[in-house]
C-alpha cells in the first residue's frame, strides 16, 4: 500500500523536512516538500497527495489555515498535524478543523508510520 500513497510534508526546518522525506522514502512512499503555507498549498493545488503531514507554527501562512484550505477544498486528502508545541489547545484545534491525527514533535519514527499507516488505511 505504502508505494501508491503520495505524501506532502510541510515543514519550516530544513532539517526535519530532509530527515523525515528520507524516511518516509525509505518505508515506500512518494513524497514532495514544502518549506512554508503558501508553498504547501500550491503543491497541493498542482499534484494529488494522499495524506498531508504538516507543522503547525510557520511563517507566512500556518499549518490551521493550510487545513482549512484542504479540508474545503480536497477533503478526501488525509492530514497530520506535527507541532513542537504539543498541548491539548493544539490538539482540539486540530481535530476541529478535520485533521485526522495530532503528532508532537520530536517524535518516534516508529509511531509516526505507524500513524500513517493507520490514517491512510481509514
Amino acid at each position: 500500500m505504502a508505494d501508491q500513497s503520495n505524501i506532502l510534508v510541510v515543514d519550516d526546518e530544513e532539517a526535519l523536512r530532509t530527515v523525515l522525506s528520507g524516511e518516509l522514502i525509505n518505508a515506500g512512499y512518494q513524497v514532495d516538500t514544502a518549506a512554508d503555507g503558501d508553498e504547501a498549498i500550491s503543491t497541493i493545488q498542482n499534484k494529488k497527495f494522499d495524506l498531508v503531514l504538516l507543522d503547525i507554527k510557520m511563517p507566512k501562512v500556518d499549518g490551521f489555515e493550510v487545513l482549512k484550505f484542504i479540508k474545503k477544498n480536497l477533503p478526501k486528502v488525509k492530514v497530520i498535524m506535527l507541532t513542537g508545541f504539543a498541548d491539548l489547545k493544539n490538539a482540539i484545534e486540530s481535530k476541529k478543523h478535520g485533521a485526522e491525527d495530532f503528532v508532537s514533535k520530536p517524535y518516534d519514527l516508529v509511531d509516526l508510520l505507524t500513524t500513517i499507516e493507520r490514517v491512510l488505511s481509514e
